[in-house]
């Protein structure tokens, strides 16, 4: 069943989406090579629950740990470890929050450079995916359209899109219905409504789409070991149109850009 939310609910929303925000801003200095996973991850709850919060993932169905810190081939439910970062590497880093009884959940990938060109593209690329498909979270389109743009945009460019993987609601729970896949036909799924709120997060290979789950129960992989990229955001439907509750700025701020 898809739960609409009222603007009052989409505003608590925004406020855990926000604090997921300030808390991969307060990481991103962080992210370099050198740096421990594990620690980041002891960082990261500090800094959700002296704010107010309580990390999403931690205990979520047995899930170890406040981040999924997923590294190069990894593409998602990395479990932060002790190995460190290193120059070279592409770092997704995944965080969710609930604050008043409302989840956010989203995610950005870090590059460590210096990262190979076509590495950076593959990121690049990932970015513009998710843009392009909260492009078409309308009312009078479908969760479809959604995917369709995603999954368009990634193989144009030369890249696939994992399917064993998608995106979902969010509300009073981390995982709500619909599911919203990064792939698939126009006109297709469920119609895009006023007071839907969706996590978006194209999930993008550099090699082929497939993936396969490590002995930890948790962590995903390419299975042609090449790169993955990943990045979420958590948006409403507002008066027909998407708003994006969740912001890179501060990640941007932290790194002194303006923009991936």
């Amino acid at each position: 069943m898809i739960y609409l939310k009222t603007k009052e609910e989409i505003e608590l929303i925004r406020e855990a989406a926000l604090l997921v925000s300030k808390t991969l801003g307060y990481l991103a200095p962080m992210v370099k090579a050198g740096a421990i996973p594990k620690q980041l991850d002891k960082l990261a709850e500090e800094f959700i629950r002296d704010n107010g919060g309580i990390p999403g993932f931690k205990g979520y169905n047995g899930y170890p740990a406040t981040l999924c810190i997923s590294v190069n081939e990894v593409v998602v439910h990395g479990i932060p470890g002790n190995t460190p970062f290193k120059e070279g590497d592409i770092v997704s880093i995944d965080c969710g929050v609930k604050k008043n009884g409302f989840y956010g959940d989203h995610a950005y990938t870090f590059m460590i450079d210096p990262v190979k060109p076509e590495i950076k593209k593959l990121v690049q690329v990932t970015y513009e995916c998710l843009m392009l498909g909260i492009e078409q979270a309308v009312v009078g389109n479908r969760i479809g359209d959604i995917g369709h743009a995603i999954q368009t945009h990634a193989e144009e460019n030369g890249f696939s899109v994992v399917r064993a993987l998608v995106g979902h609601g969010l509300g009073k729970n981390l995982h709500e219905e619909p599911e919203v896949p990064n792939f698939g036909h126009p006109g297709n799924g469920y119609p895009i409504k006023n007071g839907m709120v969706l996590a978006i997060e194209p999930m993008i290979n550099f090699g082929k789409y497939k993936v396969q789950q490590l002995s930890d129960g948790w962590t995903i992989v390419t299975s042609d070991k090449k790169p993955s990229a990943h990045f979420e955001h958590d948006i409403a439907i507002i008066d027909g149109k998407p708003e994006i509750l969740s912001t890179f700025d501060y990640i941007h701020q932290a790194l002194k850009v303006n923009s991936l």
